[in-house]
């Protein structure tokens, strides 16, 4: 992902330690929400010989559509418990309450509430007791952990998932340089704020060559959407041949035309395309002091962004406080997203009031 620099040779930023901040992915609501729960009955199996006929016949009585992955039969949790096992027998919603839980709430549900059927065979199954299984199969291992605390649930681990979550994704040389390009954002910030504008500073490089292809600041003073992020944008531009706005009186915002080397040799009879040169921000990482809002998050979907890192967030943030905009399924374009790079150093460039 990194090129990286030799060691010896000393980096921007390394004041600051990379061990005193984390890069946390922000992930989909449905990744970091807590896993709903269904109300549900189980039982006791007072005899392990009847378990494979009982979950046999229960799942043709009540087959638990949809909830696949949910394991069905469950070591007791009470090691001292007379019965090792006990079984799902239905959801709540799949039975109706019998009158008498009204009038009696304090009886329990019977076997016979449950399983109208009358070929049922009740042998080896005890009476049954409320319980609450996951709604649906957990995506990350918190999810997991939480979910099996309620019941078994099969689980497919993303080891990258959960290596971002404990802040161990990247490993010191990648933070190292992660922590470089921030570095040139604060610079970047710190030079707006001398010109008047709001502190935000942003920096796009191309992860391919480790290049550095724009820098800018917040330039609102001059256009109400030069937000530092969309500065950044037309930089990106302009080192590709386009570009719209002008930046002489900025000096601290400049762009690089990108490493020629890169994409030298594509023939255009080829048919090739892995070294065409980029749509504006295809395969680059941006790198900003403060989560973007609305308008940048869909101008970096709009223009390709590959990852986004920034430091600190914002109210009206839109990629993990506000909104996620990086996760919105109707999209036709998806990025990572980071946050907490050097976020004290961020978050010293505009100091809450």
């Amino acid at each position: 992902m990194f090129k990286m620099e030799p060691e010896t040779k000393k980096r921007k930023g390394m004041e600051y330690d990379p061990d005193s901040w984390h890069v946390l992915p922000v992930l989909s609501d449905e990744m970091s929400d807590d896993v709903k729960l269904l109300d549900a009955y189980a039982a006791p199996i007072t005899d392990k010989r009847q378990t494979s006929r009982l979950v046999k016949d229960l799942s043709v009585v009540h087959p638990l559509a949809d909830l696949h992955h949910i394991k069905r039969v469950r070591a007791c949790k009470d090691k001292s418990s007379p019965h090792p096992l006990e079984v799902i027998v239905c959801l709540v919603s799949d039975v109706s309450v019998p009158t008498t839980f009204v009038t009696q709430p304090q009886r329990p549900a019977s076997l016979t509430d449950l399983l109208s059927s009358k070929d049922f065979n009740f042998e080896g199954l005890g009476e049954p007791f409320p319980v609450r299984i996951p709604a649906r199969a957990p995506l990350t291992r918190p999810q997991f952990e939480q979910a099996s605390r309620h019941w078994p649930t099969s689980f497919h681990e993303d080891k990258r998932v959960t290596l971002g979550l404990k802040g161990q994704l990247f490993t010191s040389r990648q933070k190292a340089k992660i922590q470089e390009y921030m570095t040139t954002a604060v610079e970047a910030a710190r030079s707006g704020r001398e010109e008047g504008m709001d502190a935000v500073g942003a920096v796009i490089v191309d992860p391919k060559s480790g290049q550095i292809i724009a820098v800018g600041h917040d330039l609102t003073q001059d256009h109400p959407l030069h937000h530092a992020v969309m500065v950044c944008i037309d930089l990106v531009a302009w080192a590709q041949g386009g570009g719209v706005y002008t930046y002489e009186k900025h000096p601290a915002c400049r762009y690089t035309a990108s490493d020629p080397q890169l994409y030298a040799g594509h023939s255009e009879t080829s048919g090739s395309e892995e070294n065409v040169q980029p749509y504006i921000c295809t395969g680059y990482e941006l790198y900003v002091t403060r989560e973007p809002c609305v308008m940048c998050a869909m101008a970096l979907v709009h223009s390709r962004i590959s990852s986004v890192f920034y430091g600190t967030a914002s109210p009206d943030g839109a990629l993990g406080t506000k909104y996620k905009i990086h996760c919105q399924k109707e999209l036709n374009h998806h990025f990572d997203v980071y946050k907490g790079v050097m976020r004290q150093a961020c978050e010293e460039l505009t100091p809450l009031k």
